[in-house]
This record gives C-alpha cells, sequence and structure tokens, in this order.
C-alpha cells in the first residue's frame, strides 16, 4: 500500500526505521485517556516520498481518463487524502500453475480484498473492515513458468481499473562451485511490460521445457510415494492439475490428502515433498543464471523470490547480480526482512514483495495485498524497470515497423488492454492509443518513440480488435 504512512516505510511489523525490529511500545499513563493520535494525524511525507509518490501514481493510473474523477472503483484522488491509498502486490499464482482460482478469480479477490489479513482478524472484524480497504490497484500475475493466465487476468482487470503486469515465476536450480555443497531450488519472478516479451517465442519455448519436466518430476514423486507403500495414481494428479497444467508438488500434495495419506498439505511437504525429502524430484529446471539472462535479454526484470527459503543465499544473490539480476524480495505480510535487506543493499539491488497468494486459504497463508510497500520501494523498483519495458516495447514496435506482419501485430497485440480498438483510423490512431496506455507523458517525448509515432502514421494497417483471450 502506498500512502504518506507506507512511504515512510511504516509496514505490518510497524517500525519505520528498516532494521526489521519492532519499536517498543509506549505505555499510554492512563487506560482512560484518549490516543489522540490512533488514525489521526500521518507524518509529513518528505520532497522524496511526495516525488516518488507522484511518479507512481503516473505510471499506475496511465490508461485511465483522470484519477480525480474516477472514484467509481476506489481510485486515488489528486487532492486530500480520500482514497489516498495504493496496493501493489508483486507476486501472486492461478490455475494456470499451482494456485487454486482462475487468473479471473485471483483478480476479483484482490480487488474485493483491500489486504485484508484475515489470519490475524476475527470474521466479525474482518467484515467490518472490508468495505473500507483499498482494492489492490497493480497486481502482477506470476504463475509458475507460464504465462498463459495472463489475458485473462488483463481481461478481468478492466471492470475494476486495476493494472496488471505480465509476470512468470521461473522454476531454475543452483550448482554451487564448491564440490562440498548440494545443488539448490531457485525460483526467479520476471516482470513484464504492457507488451509482454520480446523474442516471445524464444521466452515460450524455454518455459515450455520446464513445464515437461515438472511432469516428469511429478510422475517420479508418485512413483516414490508408492515405494514408500503410499499408493497414489498419476491420474489422480492430472486431474487435480487440470488440463493443460503442468502438475507441481502442490498437485501432488492435494492428492495425498485425498487418498488420506496425509492430514493436510503442510503435512504432505513437511513429511515427504520437502526439498531433498524422500518423496522430492527434480525436473528439467535450467541453471538459474540461464534463467535471468534471458529474462534480462526478453525485456523483463528479474527478481529473487522467497530467499529465506533458501539455504545458502549470499553465492546465490551474487552469482546471480553478475547475471543480471535486478531486485530481491524483501517485504513479506509480516514485515521487511532485516537480513535480506541488508543483502539487497551489499549487491545493489532493489527490493520488493508479494503475497505469494495461491489460493489455499487457511491462517499459513498471505492474503492478496497484504505486504506493505514503501512508496520508495516501488518508485525504485519502476526506476528500473521502466527503462527496461520501454526499450522492449520500442523493440517490437520497430519490428513490426522493419516487417508489417500479422504475427509481428499480434505481438503487439499480445497482452494490450486497449478499451476501444475497434473502428480505428489506422497505424496513427493505433499507435496514439497504444502510447497512452504504455508511456507517461514524459516517455512519449523521448524523439525514438516520436519517430516511431510517426512511421506508424505511415502505415495504412486495419487495425484488428485487440485480442484479450
Amino acid at each position: 500500500m502506498l500512502n504518506e504512512a507506507f512511504s515512510l516505510q511504516s509496514n505490518s511489523n510497524g517500525n519505520g526505521n528498516g532494521n526489521g525490529k519492532e519499536n517498543p511500545k509506549r505505555k499510554s499513563p492512563s487506560k482512560n485517556k484518549k490516543k489522540k493520535k490512533r488514525g489521526g494525524r500521518k507524518k509529513k511525507m518528505t520532497a522524496e516520498q511526495l516525488h516518488a509518490l507522484n511518479s507512481v501514481k503516473e505510471w499506475v493510473f496511465l490508461d485511465q481518463p483522470s484519477p480525480a474523477v474516477d472514484d467509481d472503483f476506489g481510485v486515488l484522488k489528486t487532492q486530500g487524502r480520500v482514497g489516498d491509498n495504493i496496493l501493489f502486490d508483486l507476486h501472486s499464482h492461478s490455475i494456470r500453475s499451482d494456485g487454486f482460482l482462475s487468473p479471473s478469480k485471483v483478480v476479483e479477490r484482490a480487488h474485493g480484498n483491500g489486504g485484508i489479513k484475515f489470519a490475524h482478524l476475527k470474521l466479525i472484524e474482518a467484515k467490518q473492515s472490508f468495505a473500507k480497504a483499498a482494492s489492490v490497484k497493480v497486481l502482477a500475475l506470476t504463475d509458475h513458468d507460464t504465462m498463459f493466465g495472463i489475458p485473462e487476468a488483463l481481461e478481468a482487470a478492466r471492470k475494476f481499473s486495476m493494472k496488471i503486469i505480465p509476470g512468470v515465476e521461473i522454476s531454475t536450480i543452483f550448482s554451487p562451485r564448491g564440490e562440498s555443497e548440494s545443488e539448490e531450488p531457485v525460483h526467479v519472478l520476471a516482470y513484464y511490460s504492457s507488451c509482454g516479451p520480446t523474442r516471445c517465442e524464444e521466452l515460450e519455448k524455454f518455459l515450455a521445457n520446464i513445464r515437461e519436466g515438472r511432469y516428469l518430476r511429478a510422475k517420479n514423486m508418485v512413483l516414490k510415494l508408492n515405494n514408500l507403500k503410499l499408493p497414489l495414481k498419476w491420474e489422480h494428479v492430472a486431474k487435480i492439475a487440470g488440463n493443460g497444467v503442468a502438475p507441481g508438488r502442490l498437485h501432488v500434495a492435494r492428492a495425498m490428502v485425498e487418498a488420506g495419506h496425509v492430514e493436510n498439505l503442510r503435512q504432505a511437504f513437511n513429511r515427504y515433498l520437502y526439498d531433498g525429502g524422500p518423496a522430492y524430484s527434480t525436473g528439467s529446471e535450467p541453471q538459474a543464471e540461464e534463467a535471468v539472462k534471458l529474462i534480462c535479454e526478453t525485456g523483463g526484470v528479474a527478481v529473487l523470490a522467497h530467499p529465506w527459503a533458501l539455504k545458502n543465499p549470499v553465492p546465490i544473490v551474487r552469482r546471480l547480480k553478475d547475471a543480471g539480476l535486478h531486485g530481491i524480495e524483501v517485504y513479506r505480510s509480516d514485515g521487511k526482512l532485516a537480513a535480506y535487506n541488508d543483502l539487497a543493499d551489499d549487491y545493489g539491488l532493489f527490493k520488493v514483495g508479494g503475497s505469494d497468494y495461491h489460493g489455499r486459504g487457511g491462517q499459513n497463508e498471505s492474503d492478496l495485498g497484504s505486504v506493505n510497500l514503501p512508496v520508495l520501494a516501488v518508485h525504485d523498483f519502476l526506476r528500473v524497470a521502466r527503462p527496461i519495458w520501454c526499450n522492449a516495447i520500442r523493440n517490437i514496435l520497430e519490428s513490426y515497423i522493419q516487417e508489417p506482419s500479422e504475427i509481428n501485430l499480434e505481438q503487439i497485440n499480445r497482452f494490450a488492454r486497449n478499451r476501444n480498438s475497434k473502428g480505428l483510423g489506422g497505424g496513427k490512431d493505433f499507435i496514439d492509443l497504444c502510447f497512452s496506455s504504455w508511456l507517461t507523458i514524459e516517455e512519449r517525448k523521448n524523439p525514438e518513440f516520436e519517430a516511431i509515432k510517426l512511421k506508424f502514421s505511415n502505415i495504412a494497417i486495419n487495425v484488428p480488435t485487440i485480442k484479450t483471450n
């Protein structure tokens, strides 16, 4: 959530000093004395924080007419504090990988949630707080090794004025150089522009190979469980995963619960499916450095996911930084982790975080919007991401100018969410609509984009309806 309070890095652990430690609570001299400041005045933003907030606002509301008047969906207003909240969630999953909800349902929950932490609220308190909470305004769908859910998420996000960042969480393996150390699974998040990745066919082939390995991995897990006298059928796991979805450990764990071998998912992981566990198996994951390099080469921003799950994160961060890593997850729903905050500083990485929402339910899962990102953290993320995304957009548009084929036009439209693409007059109208949705006013003034706009204006094309699925 970005507002005056959170811009001072006040997150769920209640501190603003960035060291991950709670400040001691001041005792009230009298129980009956009114708490004057509770819910009242907020600390004034510094000039740096105010600049960061305005910069983030401009990007968030790019394709909306005017944030000052669009109040139907709780959009931030330019004046006053009412609605002055912007929730980001940069890590979520759907049934396209190992989540429980469809991409559209994930979006709907993000809109309705507003960062309510059900694990910490009684049901009646949650209901009372529900209407008051701000909705998630920027959501990154980051399914494991696939981007197939992005178009559905984009379509669902339209009615909520929500911004979707096309993303993916890539399963990789890290191989230490020391003989005494063992390999370790590492997940890398990739964030792309509204145009999606450049060289999308190359990226999709890369992800498809990983998904194929997930099938083999899941089958090996089922085989190991059967050898452990825990009978499980592959067809059961495949049915849970769904048609066209590469099975993961979570699908195997769900099958174990349904078969009565364990009481819940946590027990399945703790006893059998944890890294190196008796039923654990690897797939055909690429090297972590290879994934990071490909993300960079295809116009993406590379972020190390949940480093607290790693046994030895320092050499991993060091090697991935050399490969092009941009950021690291530091913020969680329970606050900022000081150790990883320091690690990010040591290697010059920006700091982000997300709920890693799967829709499992229960008190052990962070809900959508529950991670409070300081405005300066989001600004740092966008400060790195925007030039990378602009360069990717420029490359995709120039590819069409050089070869105005249907394939290259489809690449432009792949993740587009322009609402009024029907009846456009041609190249000029089309590029104007694209630019207004993808680029800030300052970015549009770049000479390279002005040249692209001029070239599109001279191209006579029949602009098709922008696809959303």
